[in-house]
């Protein structure tokens, strides 16, 4: 297949396009850099340079490449970024993706798939593991407007025939994960614990989120490459893991006894959310494969050898 990855030289995007590389298909990335790495581009991968708020920008790299398939992980993703200044955050993730799904229909791409948000979407957790049909409730913009994207798919494949599969994705960790530009915990503990520092947790740090190491993530999108039609689909471990295990975990793993720095809570977090990802083992014969320990232990690994720059 020919497949645009959207976002391809960020964290997850990076790491999907490698895999549909491997795969055999015909690869291209659009990327503005502005979180992504040059160097995380696939070397057989044709790279359009680009921003996905300029319809043309994007535009060009779908009519030029004509791909079948659009992987879109290109997004504003920063959940206080999009707090303060929500006009650029809708600016770029809705109104940046209707702009693709309108090159999508002049240029006969098939399929798209998108990486939604699980925790951000749904809010606080009220039915524990959250399944697709929780109540939607973002707390921030950043919800919002992924949310707004899926009832485009929809609108899309309704009145153009545009096929979709949505992505609902947990708190993602890995390899190639930017702790500036992408606020994972994980990357920012392992890099500060890497250099001896002591990681900072705000409030008492038994809030929990779902952790999926990003193998299991980039397995998600090539099984949607030919399956879940019209669906939307949590990706996730169904387990909560709080900051407290996330400190422990890698206390174990770098054999360092010293912890946390605690300082207080910050306005507006979610507490607990996690999800059920039952569906996405029925429509795509999908489950997790990577125990957090093991996901944790692969990443701090990557993480000696490929040092990203240093953490403010």
């Amino acid at each position: 297949m020919r497949i645009l990855v959207t976002g391809g030289a960020g964290f997850i995007g990076s790491n999907v396009a490698d895999r549909f590389v491997a795969l055999g298909h015909e690869v291209a990335v659009f990327d503005n850099l502005s979180s992504g790495f040059r160097e995380f581009v696939n070397p057989k991968a044709r790279f359009y340079e680009g921003d996905l708020a300029d319809a043309a920008s994007i535009g060009h790299a779908i009519s030029d490449f004509r791909p079948e398939i659009v992987d879109h992980h290109a997004a504003q993703i920063d959940v206080r970024k999009s707090v303060s200044d929500p006009v650029f955050d809708a600016r770029v993730n809705v109104l940046g993706s209707i702009g693709m799904l309108q090159a999508c229909i002049a240029n006969g791409v098939r399929k798209v798939i998108y990486a939604s948000t699980g925790g951000a979407l749904y809010g606080e957790g009220r039915q524990l593991p959250a399944t697709e049909d929780h109540p939607i409730n973002p707390e921030a913009p950043y919800g919002a407007s992924k949310h707004t994207v899926e009832h485009y798919l929809y609108i899309w494949k309704l009145l153009h025939g545009l096929d979709y599969t949505v992505l609902r994705y947990p708190n993602v960790y890995g390899p190639r994960q930017n702790p500036h530009g992408e606020a994972g915990v994980n990357a920012i503990f392992i890099g500060l614990m890497l250099t001896g520092k002591r990681p900072r947790i705000f409030g008492d740090g038994t809030a929990v989120r779902d952790y999926l190491f990003v193998d299991d993530v980039v397995a998600a999108n090539a099984l949607a490459l030919e399956k879940g039609s019209g669906e939307m689909l949590n990706i996730g471990t169904g387990v909560g893991t709080s900051v407290l295990d996330i400190v422990r975990e890698l206390q174990n793993i770098l054999s360092i006894t010293e912890g946390a720095i605690h300082e207080p809570a910050r306005a507006g977090e979610i507490q607990q959310i996690y999800l059920d990802a039952s569906r996405a083992k029925r429509v795509l014969g999908w489950q997790p494969t990577v125990s957090f320990a093991e996901g944790l232990r692969r990443t701090v690994e990557w993480s000696r050898h490929n040092p990203l720059p240093s953490i403010p």
